[in-house]
């Protein structure tokens, strides 16, 4: 038997009349096609759970709700899933949503991959093209070794960041600040961001 949330209720609850409608509509659905299901608060909105993984989620705002499956390609093919809004748009009422028998085939899909025990597919990562070295920063580094070799040993991602750094100061002055530190800490062998990285 399912799980509902109190809290899911108190959102609920808390939404304009329209938006109760369909997240009221929604959850009975979910709970009628998935009856192990299981609700829970996830970034401060309803999701649902099975087996421990997420199902779905469902969220509500000023003028319009959402729905969305966490699996979303696979649940319902399109690539439309991607939307921030959920793989249904904007809902503003219920007649936004499939008819609910393919609704609730969607959600009894999205448990049977669940139940697979397939992970879902990670998105290609496309790698990020090289970025030039600003003259400023060149100059610089030919006039410290020390930096130079450390800038030089560092992956692409480290250079990156450094580079990303010098470029986005909006002031000569700034500029000028961020590569005269940047060579001073390849001097020591830091990484950009070297205050965060644990001891």
């Amino acid at each position: 038997m399912g799980k509902t949330d109190p809290r899911v209720d108190a959102f609920i609850e808390s939404k304009a009349v329209f938006a109760q409608l369909i997240l009221r509509h929604i959850r009975a659905i979910v709970h009628r096609a998935c009856p192990e299901v299981e609700e829970t608060l996830k970034w401060s909105m309803p999701s649902f759970t099975y087996k421990g993984q997420i199902l779905a989620g469902m969220a509500a705002f000023k003028e319009h709700a959402t729905f969305g499956f966490w699996r979303s390609k696979e649940v319902t093919g399109t690539e439309q899933a991607e939307s921030a809004m959920g793989q249904f748009g904007r809902l503003t009422s219920i007649a936004d949503l499939p008819e609910d028998t393919a609704l609730e085939a969607m959600v009894r899909k999205a448990a049977a991959l669940i139940d697979s025990g397939t992970k879902a597919p990670r998105p290609l990562k496309h790698p990020k093209p090289p970025l030039a070295i600003p003259d400023d920063l060149r100059a610089a580094l030919a006039a410290n070794p020390g930096a130079q070799a450390a800038y030089d040993g560092f992956p692409p991602g480290q250079q990156r960041e450094y580079l990303e750094w010098v470029t986005e100061a909006r002031r000569p002055e700034t500029r000028a600040k961020r590569v005269a530190r940047a060579v001073e800490w390849m001097a020591e062998g830091k990484r950009r961001n070297w205050k965060y990285e644990s001891c």
